[in-house]
């Protein structure tokens, strides 16, 4: 038999105990990680959680402690205040997303002055946010010296939570027979063989049965064990029920009370308790609970269970009239209105249409305010108070779009199976199609159900619910962006956006306008998003939406200059699922404007962040341009890659409207190895509307790539047309990506000096990779006509600002060129480029003055692992202090 000598209850558990001593020595020496102690109720899992706690102690380190109460689970960081309770540094507000308040918790332990062990019990019946904050944390204790040990039970929402967050899993199984029949003859010895045959039998190997029946079977005999039927898990808790029924009426109160209760104050416990009672209730008659070692009390008058299966055996016993009782106890002494609202929540017996609009009152200032999280969970139990059923499904709809800018996928597929669309409104209807198509799965509509949508919106127009209206158009508007509807449908759309009586100072209509006609409204939008450019009184959401809008109009540094901030405020407030779409956003305008540096970066954070959350389209859409931005740095075997594996994603999904996107990845990736009739074939079929990989918007984007291609494969009469039917659409768009595009390709069908000098004369400040890609070409005209001393500056300009936006490919041409008129030009030696994509963010926030502690919030790092992936950097790219690497990454010498 193997058992700990320290622990006398802890038997046949030697590989699981070696797994937590590991865990601890590990975070001693600053490598930090966590372990998941997982199995049915009883199991041990309290056991192994006490003596990692034990023997973290035994190693100096600092031991926070905290257990999932069923009574918590819906009040946003009950656990985590409950676990950093003696950490006065650590002030939680409810408003806080679970991204925020995981980044203040790496910084705080990062602060801490020794190791630590994160220690939570029950960690299934914490509340959700704290849940997601821990597991945040988990995945982010690479060099840190903390450990993260949670028990949780065995069960299908269990499974589904730790397979969302990925976190290491120890199993527990039921003991052998030789270790259960050890531990029985340690806590009962001296059973008759019978009896003690039963006990097995019936324990099936689990502990906690084991201990408790065998006590019984001590006491009683075989009969306490009747009927043998009953599941263990509900034997076990009877076992514990039947303690406490044996105690006076005042004290079951008060252990139902404690149990119900979101904290562990005494006296708030005492005082509902006396309202439950109707008598005054004191601590002497929590006396016999702490007697029969039930609960425990403090020096602070904090209460605490045991074992956490007493809370369930309470709730369980008392039933659900009572609770309610004791909930409305609860509600007339808790201190703050949340808790109070909480409470009465809790306590509603059935529909409530004044709590639960005050509840969705609560949530919409909530998300104004910026407390995504906070809102959700207002809302979704305002959804299951409402009397009126249109009013429960346009309540669920709302907590929908609350869990999707907090990036809550689980949380959306769940409220979104809870809505009845038989009993929602009909202009609600077109919100639960597009969530459904969007969130679960269901299939990509493309443009089959646009024409629906428009006239539901309208619907929601001529009914006069304008938030709503305006929240189904912005939504709707970036399917049509990827749709290529037909004519009809989409300027009937138009027709309806400008009809919306929208409040002063909206800006949704337009920013819809510019991704569904951003040929037809495009000069108007962009004058408008100007003037909006340094408005200060503008909300994350609509920062969002503004710089979405540039982006659809190609003005990529206007749209910068609007999701910048926007990312900012939702990486400060913790709104990742809006953050995503900022980043997958700035990384679409960093690829298409050839900004590869920008766009790897970018690319990759919105890849890990939706992979997070779980949000495969947003994933696919940022792959897509980390695919771009890979090609046009050379890397061509990766770039095909993503480019196949993306294909097949579309054409599995029917978004087939996207392929534009593959092509242009391929078309890239063809153009920087040179195969230029490759290339100009994959390009081409972004301009051609009978192909499948048409897109009339994309187009716009790759004018410059195709004229590129055509010059060097014989294709410019291929070309000309093409310029020529883009030409007007310029002209009436003031497209900025297709003006700039469109320069470099008439110059290149021009072929004569002045058409080029015109080209370079015009204002290319924010076109840096077409600005090179004129100087490139117009220089090598040059050499080509024996002015080599005319082309030199040309290519030295170009090459220079190639090699600034990772182009390789194309600054190495204009190297060549430059060999070709007799100067030879070493290729810059780039320590960067030697950094994974996570250390070349961390380099420039470095460089550009933001502190360790800055760039893990930025980050969503702790400061230590900020620390660490510094000195990692630092030898790579040949700097021995934070100084020399601002000094090299700003091009300054040392």
């Amino acid at each position: 038999m193997t058992r700990d000598a320290g622990s006398p209850a802890i038997v046949g558990r030697a590989a699981q105990l070696q797994a937590l001593t590991t865990l601890l020595d590990d975070a001693t020496r600053h490598r930090g990680g966590a372990l998941v102690v997982r199995g049915e109720a009883g199991i041990g899992k309290s056991a192994l959680w006490s003596r990692a706690c034990a023997l973290a102690g035994e190693r100096g380190m600092r031991v926070l402690t905290t257990t999932g109460v069923q009574a918590e689970m819906e009040l946003p960081y009950a656990g985590i205040t409950h676990l950093f309770r003696r950490l006065p540094e650590l002030d939680v507000s409810e408003e806080e997303s679970p991204f925020r308040v995981g980044v203040e918790v790496l910084d705080l332990l990062g602060r801490l002055d020794r190791p630590v062990l994160l220690a939570v019990e029950d960690a299934h019946w914490l509340d959700r946010a704290s849940w997601e904050v821990l597991t945040f944390v988990a995945r982010r204790l690479e060099s840190d010296p903390v450990a993260l040990v949670l028990t949780a039970r065995d069960g299908g929402d269990v499974d589904r939570l730790l397979a969302a967050a990925a976190l290491p899993e120890l199993p527990l199984d039921p003991l052998g027979p030789d270790h259960a029949g050890a531990l029985l003859d340690e806590v009962a010895p001296g059973l008759s063989p019978a009896l003690r045959e039963r006990v097995l039998a019936v324990s099936a190997g689990n502990p906690l049965g084991l201990v408790e029946l065998g006590g019984v079977a001590a006491r009683s005999g075989g009969a306490a064990l009747l009927p043998s039927r009953i599941p263990l898990s509900t034997r076990v808790e009877r076992t514990f029920a039947g303690l406490v029924g044996e105690l006076p009426a005042a004290t079951r109160t008060l252990l139902l009370v404690a149990a119900l209760d979101d904290g562990d104050d005494l006296d708030e416990v005492l005082a509902a308790a006396s309202r439950l009672e109707e008598r005054q209730v004191t601590a002497d008659d929590l006396e016999p609970a702490v007697v029969s070692r039930l609960i425990s009390v403090d020096e602070q008058y904090r209460l605490r269970f045991r074992h956490p299966l007493l809370r369930s055996a309470l709730r369980q016993s008392a039933g659900a009239a009572r609770r309610r009782r004791a909930h409305a106890c609860l509600a007339a002494v808790v201190t703050g209105d949340d808790r109070r609202i909480w409470h009465r929540a809790a306590a509603a017996s059935g529909p409530d249409e004044a709590l639960a609009a005050e509840l969705a009152a609560m949530a919409t200032r909530a998300r104004h305010l910026r407390a995504a999280s906070a809102a959700l969970a207002a809302m979704e139990r305002a959804a299951q108070l409402s009397e009126d059923p249109q009013q429960r499904g346009s309540r669920l709809l709302w907590a929908t779009a609350m869990a999707d800018e907090q990036g809550d996928a689980e949380s959306i597929r769940r409220l979104l199976g809870l809505v009845d669309e038989s009993r929602l409104r009909p202009a609600e209807r077109a919100r639960l199609a597009w969530f459904r198509e969007v969130y679960l799965g269901t299939g990509w509509s493309g443009s089959t159900r646009l024409r629906v949508y428009n006239e539901l919106i309208d619907a929601m127009r001529t009914a006069g619910d304008v938030e709503l209206t305006l929240e189904s158009l912005v939504n709707i508007s970036l399917r049509f962006y990827w749709s290529n509807p037909d004519e009809e449908t989409r300027l009937e759309f138009v027709r309806i956006a400008e009809l919306i009586d929208a409040p002063p100072g909206d800006v949704l209509v337009m920013c819809a306008l510019a991704q569904v006609a951003p040929v037809e409204r495009g000069a108007a939008c962009l004058e408008r998003l100007a003037a909006l450019r340094h408005d200060v009184g503008l909300v994350p959401g609509q920062r969002y939406q503004l710089g979405l809008a540039a982006s659809a109009l190609g003005a990529y540094e206007l749209s910068n200059a609007f999701l910048t901030p926007s990312a900012a405020e939702a990486r400060a407030h913790g709104r990742i699922g809006m953050l995503t779409q900022a980043l997958v956003s700035l990384a679409y305008n960093a690829a298409a404007a050839g900004d590869t540096r920008a766009a790897v970066s970018t690319a990759t954070e919105a890849m890990a962040l939706a992979a997070e959350t779980r949000h495969p389209t947003w994933e696919l859409q940022a792959r897509l341009q980390l695919g771009q931005a890979e090609a046009l740095r050379g890397n061509g075997e990766v770039a095909e890659d993503i480019a196949d594996a993306c294909e097949k994603i579309i054409f599995s999904a029917g978004m087939h409207p996207m392929l534009a996107l593959t092509q242009r990845i391929r078309g890239a990736g063809a153009l920087a190895a040179g195969r230029f009739e490759e290339a100009f074939g994959h390009l081409r079929r972004v301009f051609d509307a009978g192909d499948v990989a048409y897109h009339p918007y994309v187009r716009l984007t790759l004018a410059g790539h195709l004229a590129e291609a055509a010059a060097h494969c014989g294709a410019l009469d291929e070309l000309r047309p093409v310029v020529a039917e883009l030409a007007p659409v310029a002209a009436r768009s003031h497209s900025p990506v297709l003006v700039a595009g469109l320069r470099y390709a008439e110059a290149v069908l021009a072929d004569d000096a002045a058409a080029y000098e015109a080209a370079l004369a015009a204002d290319l400040r924010d076109w840096p990779f077409e600005r090179a890609r004129l100087q490139l070409t117009y220089g090598g005209w040059l050499r080509r006509q024996r002015q080599a001393a005319e082309s030199r500056p040309l290519l030295r300009a170009a090459a220079a600002a190639f090699d600034a936006l990772g182009a390789a490919p194309w600054a190495e041409r204009a190297r060549a060129e430059l060999r070709a008129t007799g100067e030879s030009r070493r290729k810059p030696i780039d320590a960067i480029d030697a950094l994974t994509p996570q250390e070349q963010q961390i380099a420039r926030l470095a460089a550009d003055g933001l502190s360790n502690r800055e760039i893990a919030e930025r980050l969503f790092l702790s400061p230590r692992t900020v620390t660490t992936h510094l000195y990692r950097i630092y030898p790579k790219v040949g700097v021995k202090s934070r100084g020399e690497l601002a000094a090299m990454m700003t091009g300054r010498p040392f």
